[in-house]
């Protein structure tokens, strides 16, 4: 992390200390959303490192193998929480957080909730097109039609929510929710 080799001994622990704290609550926040502690831990590391790091770095300053090191900075690169970055006369891969905390929480769940949607939405359509189908094929019998059109319903209205959802996500991805939630 950061060099604290130009201050005093004192201020260095309580900086650190701070930022121990900020990186525990960091970790602690991501777990709320299904990231694991270390990985969070792992972001807040590269969040007060203000440079680029590599493998050996990380697993040097965090006391983890670099194994998993890889396997957080490869979770955390497909979050769009950290990128690659070049640099000059290093033959090792760098790697850098990303410090916008809006773009970060944007990016996470448009690339989780579009996943839960399709996935959402493809069962339900297959599962209305077979209540469909045994709608077409059942004469009289109003027990059976009543069931049929009762979850027909409840199905629309499933759909219904994902394509508001969709809205939701759509407006997550283009920054257009700031317009209605403002960045502070």
């Amino acid at each position: 992390m950061n060099d604290l080799s130009d201050i005093s001994a004192e201020h260095a622990i309580k900086i650190q200390k701070n930022r121990e704290r900020v990186i525990d609550t960091i970790g602690k926040n991501m777990d709320l959303y299904g990231i694991t502690l270390s990985i969070g831990h792992l972001y807040g590391h590269m969040y007060f490192n203000n440079g680029p790091v590599t493998l050996d770095e990380l697993s040097e300053s965090m006391g983890m193998s670099k194994t998993s090191m890889s396997t957080g900075v490869r979770t955390l690169m497909d979050l769009k929480m950290i990128e690659k970055v070049w640099g000059k006369g290093s033959r090792k891969d760098l790697y850098e957080a990303v410090p916008d905390w809006h773009q970060n929480f944007t990016d996470y769940f448009s690339l989780k909730w579009r996943k839960a949607v399709e996935s959402n939405m493809t069962a339900l359509s297959r599962s209305l097109n077979e209540i469909r189908d045994l709608q077409a094929s059942v004469e009289g019998n109003g027990k059976l039609r009543s069931i049929l059109e009762s979850d027909e319903s409840k199905i629309t209205q499933a759909i219904e929510y994902y394509k508001w959802l969709l809205k939701l996500i759509e407006s997550l991805e283009t920054g257009k929710i700031f317009e209605f939630i403002p960045k502070q």
